[in-house]
């Protein structure tokens, strides 16, 4: 019955960033809304950890299974993806480095602050 709480909540905040997505004209996905309300809940206490931490180790723990149907979407389009593979394939190398890059620039500057808050 915990687990069914904890998944409930975690939907009813999903739920919230769908609306804010029906709502606000803005181009950002209702699940960047949802996370985004998840995090503020979080962090005001609004929500306490211990409310969805079962639940949400388990959907981490299962996010792999949910990249199979993304997967075979890709094989069973192979021609139609097949003439813009060298773009893509390009585009896909230079994100991952840019996006590694900036990730460790970042967790470089919190590891630097969290430093001088200490000394």
């Amino acid at each position: 019955m915990k687990y069914l709480k904890q998944f409930l909540i975690i939907l009813a905040v999903s739920l919230l960033g769908e609306i804010c997505k029906a709502v606000l004209p803005l181009p950002i996905p209702a699940s960047i809304y949802g996370m985004v309300f998840m995090f503020i809940f979080l962090l005001t206490g609004i929500l306490k950890l211990d409310q969805v931490r079962e639940s949400g180790k388990f959907l981490i723990e299962i996010m792999p299974v949910m990249f199979i149907p993304a997967g075979v979407g890709l094989m069973s389009s192979w021609n139609v993806l097949k003439p813009v593979l060298v773009p893509v394939s390009v585009i896909t190398v230079i994100t991952i480095f840019t996006v590694m890059a900036a990730t460790g620039l970042v967790s470089q500057g919190i590891i630097r602050m969290g430093k001088k808050e200490e000394a």
